[in-house]
């Protein structure tokens, strides 16, 4: 059973919300995508993930959230653990979650997938729906639309929407950006940053990897599984061998 305790604050007094030590994890018994990953997400902070494919980003992000079997290391949330809890008993704890593929119901409107965010409190959905579109005022105007009739950008935002519904404290993102054209990618990376400015704290992990280290506090990337390089995203950017290994092959059109 998890286990509280009070909040973890890093060196410089900042409070850890979300912390993942020394990760071992994959899908098939045996076979280890994570080798020791590791990051900390302070409280108010966007965390961004990048590195090659097969790095083990979106593995790592689905670990966090319960998805994929961990063998050893520790998840905590607010200093209590958390490693191992399905994904509803982390929702309830106000994680949220948006996959990179097949994260809206296409046949459903825009309003009845955020209603699908909040199903288990219905009394809260129009307390919910205000605060989420003032974030994203498109999904109000076209509340009644089919989500499968939207642009790829607009989608994106439902699911981000259905994800805030709960409130949550912490926002998973997997590969928000992908598969959109750059008009569509540069307005999601804008309201990445409005929903870290609203008070929910952000995991991405992110291919586009010069823009995320732009709106990123803090960045680490993986590589075979483990931390290669960690910092501020402004010092990723400008490191020689980050730049040298990974933003060349990352980011050659941005």
């Amino acid at each position: 059973m998890p286990t509280g305790g009070a909040s973890p604050s890093s060196t410089d007094g900042s409070e850890i919300l979300l912390e993942a030590s020394d990760l071992v994890a994959g899908y098939l018994p045996g076979v280890d995508i994570l080798n020791g990953a590791s990051l900390t997400l302070e409280r108010g902070s966007l965390v961004g993930i990048i590195g090659p494919n097969g790095a083990g980003k979106s593995t790592l992000i689905k670990t966090l959230f319960g998805l994929v079997p961990v063998r050893s290391g520790h998840v905590r949330l607010n200093g209590e653990d958390i490693t191992s809890l399905a994904a509803h008993e982390l929702v309830a704890r106000g994680v949220g979650y948006v996959p990179q593929t097949q994260n809206v119901f296409p046949s459903l409107t825009i309003e009845e997938n955020l209603r699908m965010g909040i199903f288990l409190e219905p009394h809260r959905f129009a307390e919910r729906f205000d605060a989420v579109t003032e974030l994203f005022p498109v999904l109000r105007e076209r509340r009644r639309e089919r989500a499968g009739l939207l642009s790829g950008g607009q989608r994106q935002m439902v699911a981000m929407g259905r994800a805030l519904m709960t409130d949550p404290s912490v926002l998973l993102l997997d590969e928000p950006s992908a598969g959109l054209s750059p008009i569509n990618q540069d307005e999601v990376f804008v309201r990445i940053d409005q929903v870290k400015a609203a008070g929910v704290s952000v995991v991405m992990v992110e291919q586009n990897a010069r823009k995320c280290l732009q709106i990123a506090d803090t960045a680490f990337v993986l590589d075979q599984g483990r931390n290669a390089h960690s910092g501020t995203g402004r010092d990723l950017l400008d490191d020689p061998t980050v730049i040298e290994l990974y933003l060349g092959t990352l980011a050659r059109d941005i």
